[in-house]
């Protein structure tokens, strides 16, 4: 019988005599750990200190999905050194467990190990991931009493504590103290300032670096670029943009996303674009800032065609992005994209965060959907000031003026605090609603109860409040005994309230006073010239008209635009640029005819001055917001809600005139105009003819 041969294992590779070296050459898994761990056991090499930590470090540090082993180790270990407490308190940080890596550091104490620079430095680290500045503070006692807070590498790790929990005071104290600052230093200070938004600190900050000579890299000019852009230093933006060109940094798209928001912010919007186009690749960060700039300075037809690019371009928008597109679309009245932003945001599960969710509300309120605002606010999960201003606002804005009032009512009983922007929104719902007693009491408590001393827009909200309820000499009286100056906004917001309650005298004043400051306005004449004219002072109003053309000075015209099937149509006054203007002025006179059975008199008043008198009532028929309202009920499913944006004031005989429109066609009617919502339905307007 044949004898059969012995299996002999194979051996362990070849193995190098250094226990470090031989983890970091052979250890790529677990399993290979585990071999060591037992060839080192077996050679006695584990049994010293050292080769201890090698093993743990591999475990703890090198190896994915290992540190259960290294608990394990350490835990077995009846006296493990300091440097074995620094490798587990590292790998819990690195593991995203700040708060184990305190325990351990008190575990540590409590056995009587010493910590070493290396130790504080990762147990502060571990307190900026906490954010916890109490915690910081012991350690830096402790570190203090072992003579280890003046180190380099733990007064770095100090500042970079202080700095990254808002403590910019005590890190900046420690940072004077430094004689010699690497780059490291600077970045902590400067990522301290950051946090808490102190632009001119870190813009100062750097002016201090250059002074001194010292080096600066890229994380440094990120973090002075965005100061630039919330500061709007134009000029060290510049510089910093040359440098990087000078120095071949634009290959970094962290900085060139930073030099796109830097322009954009500071309203250089076509650099800021340049730019944008000369990056190789472009993150969601660089496409955010680009959206975000368009948006900021109003050019936001531009904003949502970026986005529509950025879609397919295949990047993934976040929510910089998606707050930055729904206020364009809030601006600019674009129902369905904002509508498909919603929908996104609801497919993808996304996180409704503050500033999301404030974005959702303020873009449906400025849409007029305010049932959808109120649903999506009352469904955020975290509401702050500015979530219940923008719902006080929007409700103010669609005439729900006391529903506006109960709103801040319930945002004080939950306990938070109203701020001037706030007050604003609040005086405005009391000026829409007419309710000028307790919007006198609101303007009256805002310095006395809540510490909010009134700006000249609060004073404005005042005037407007006044003299939109026909207190239009109490008005004047309250521009003169202003204890600020009263500015073009305030008397243009008087001529308007003139305007409605055809006070000629104070109207004249006003414009005087109006063109002073501003005197290239043509509204301004406008509405003087039509206060004469619904006095029937037609000379004068006439006279007006002609000193505006002496003068260089064009009428805004009026325009007005109505969204059917997905696209906008635009109006002006006695338009007939529209591929359908014949059928739509077919239905203008099929609606006039309707209107006046249903008891409609036309304002000749609201006419052009230059119309002849048998003409007059033809001109008004005409008015931008007929003809779109007119193309709404010709392409329109029946039943369906028109909704309508006008660039200027709805004027008096529009208003009336729709509201028949309304009951007559059996249509729901949304006009947004210069100042407000008006929701038109069965003969009524939600503005109670009060706007």
């Amino acid at each position: 019988m044949a004898v059969m041969p012995a299996i002999i294992p194979p051996p362990l590779l070849q193995l190098p005599p250094n226990p470090r070296t031989l983890l970091l050459e052979k250890c790529k898994s677990l399993r290979d750990l585990r071999q060591i761990h037992a060839h080192l056991i077996k050679t006695g090499s584990f049994l010293h200190h050292s080769t201890f930590e090698n093993i743990l470090e591999c475990s703890a540090l090198l190896l994915p999905n290992s540190m259960d082993y290294a608990l394990k180790l350490f835990d077995q270990n009846p006296q493990p050194h300091t440097e074995a407490f620094n490798i587990m308190i590292r790998a819990f940080i690195l593991s995203r467990f700040p708060t184990n890596a305190v325990l351990l550091f008190l575990r540590m104490l409590a056995s009587s190990i010493k910590p070493d620079k290396h130790t504080f430095s990762c147990i502060l680290k571990a307190c900026s991931r906490l954010n916890s500045v109490e915690i910081g503070k012991q350690v830096h006692a402790y570190a203090v009493k072992c003579g280890l807070a003046c180190e380099d590498f733990v007064l770095n790790s100090l500042i970079h504590m202080y700095a990254s929990c808002g403590d910019v005071f005590d890190a900046r104290k420690l940072f004077d103290k430094i004689t010699e600052r690497g780059i490291v230093t600077w970045n902590a200070m400067f990522a301290g300032y950051f946090k808490v938004e102190s632009w001119q600190e870190v813009v100062t900050l750097f002016h201090d670096m250059l002074a001194l000579g010292a080096e600066f890299d890229e994380v440094t000019l990120i973090s002075v670029l965005t100061a630039c852009g919330r500061l709007g230093v134009l000029d060290l933006g510049q510089w910093i943009d040359v440098y990087v060109h000078e120095n071949g940094l634009q290959s970094n798209q962290n900085l060139a996303t930073s030099l796109v928001d830097m322009y954009a912010k500071c309203g250089q919007v076509e650099k800021a674009r340049n730019l944008f186009n000369e990056m190789a690749s472009r993150d969601v960060v660089a496409w955010s800032a680009m959206i975000s700039g368009y948006s900021q300075w109003s050019q936001c037809r531009e904003a949502l065609k970026l986005f529509h690019d950025m879609q397919i371009s295949g990047v993934e928008p976040n929510e910089v992005t998606m707050v930055s597109v729904l206020s364009s679309c809030a601006v600019l009245g674009a129902l369905e994209t904002g509508k498909w932003v919603h929908s996104y945001l609801r497919r993808k599960q996304l996180k409704m965060t503050v500033n999301l969710g404030t974005a959702l509300v303020d873009f449906y309120a400025k849409c007029g959907f305010i049932a959808d605002a109120l649903e999506t606010f009352t469904k955020m999960p975290q509401k702050n000031a500015w979530s219940w201003t923008v719902i006080i606002q929007g409700l103010a804005s669609n005439g729900r003026g006391e529903e506006a009032l109960k709103f801040f009512s319930f945002m004080l009983e939950a306990d938070f605090q109203p701020n001037e922007l706030t007050f604003m929104a609040v005086l405005s719902a009391c000026s829409h609603a007419g309710l000028v007693d307790e919007g006198k009491r609101f303007f009256h408590s805002m310095g006395s109860i809540y510490g909010v001393e009134p700006s000249i827009e609060h004073y404005g909200i005042m005037v407007d409040m006044l003299g939109r309820s026909g207190l239009v000499q109490e008005a004047y009286d309250f521009v003169i005994e202003m204890p600020v100056k009263p500015n073009a906004v305030i008397w243009r917001t008087l001529l308007a309230s003139c305007k409605i309650h055809k006070n000629v005298e104070i109207g004249e004043e006003s414009l005087k006073q109006v063109v002073k400051l501003e005197p290239k306005q043509s509204g301004d004449y406008i509405l003087l010239s039509n206060i004469y004219a619904s006095v029937g002072r037609f000379e004068d109003a006439v006279r007006l008209r002609n000193q505006m053309k002496e003068k260089g000075i064009r009428k805004t015209p009026g325009c007005s635009s109505v969204e059917v099937d997905g696209v906008m149509h635009e109006f002006f006054a006695e338009d007939s640029a529209h591929p359908l203007w014949k059928e739509i002025y077919e239905k203008v006179d099929e609606m006039m005819m309707r209107i006046k059975e249903a008891g409609y008199v036309c304002d000749v008043a609201e006419a052009r001055l230059d119309a002849e008198e048998e003409e007059k009532e033809l001109s008004v028929s005409h008015h931008s917001e007929k003809l779109a309202i007119a193309l709404g009920l010709l392409r329109s499913t029946p039943g369906a809600v028109l909704r309508v944006w006008k660039n200027l004031r709805v004027c008096r005989d529009c208003h009336v005139a729709t509201k028949l429109i309304s009951k007559v066609y059996g249509r729901e009617i949304v006009v947004r105009d210069r100042n407000r919502f008006h929701h038109f339905k069965d003969g009524f307007c939600s503005c109670n003819d009060y706007w």
